[in-house]
């Protein structure tokens, strides 16, 4: 039977850190149990299924687009780049690619879109967790080097504490500059307030 590779993003929508991606090819002789969006998983759970990931799936790859990517190209843009160098980096060449959500990566393979699809594939469920174990411990490596901002707590999301640090203490250079409350706060401060806003 060809394997199928499901694949998942994590870290879209916060302001620091890179966007991290995730393919998994499950080994159908060891199934999983207790696979779900990660979303919907505690910490403690996500952490505790992905160690099972890592050991029982056929195959499983983690990567990433940097900050400097992301303000590049854009963050959809970004994220697909981190799919397909997930994608790419398996050990197996998956006959299929099942993606979360409505954009696909360009890849040399099939690919198939499934909104929800986190929710209701069981390779897709096991990329997202293994995608968001992935980035939250590199937001903890990036709170060590920057802990005014509180990555450890918010992981680098726009939460009103992330926000205020940011006033207080300006933007790193793990802040994505593309983002507009970065961006905004990157406006020289003799021009007009108007344009500050």
């Amino acid at each position: 039977m060809t394997p199928v590779c499901g694949v998942d993003e994590a870290g879209r929508g916060p302001l620091a850190g890179p966007v991290f991606a995730a393919a998994v090819i499950l080994d159908p002789a060891n199934p999983i149990a207790g696979l779900a969006d990660s979303k919907t998983l505690s910490a403690r759970r996500r952490e505790l299924l992905a160690v099972e990931i890592r050991g029982r799936a056929a195959a499983w790859a983690v990567a990433c687009a940097s900050v400097e990517e992301i303000d590049a190209l854009n963050i959809l843009r970004a994220s697909l780049l981190a799919m397909r160098r997930a994608v790419e980096a398996l050990a197996i060449t998956p006959g299929e690619v099942l993606v979360d959500g409505l954009h696909r990566p360009p890849l040399s393979l099939p690919v198939r879109a499934i909104v929800r699809g986190d929710a209701t594939v069981a390779e897709i469920a096991a990329a997202s967790i293994l995608a968001k174990v992935g980035r939250d411990a590199e937001m903890l490596v990036l709170h060590g080097r920057h802990p005014q901002y509180g990555f450890n707590q918010h992981k680098g999301y726009p939460t009103a504490a992330h926000l205020l640090a940011l006033k207080e203490h300006g933007v790193s250079i793990v802040h994505r500059r593309s983002f507009a409350p970065v961006r905004l706060l990157l406006v020289p401060r003799d021009e007009p307030v108007a344009r500050r806003v």
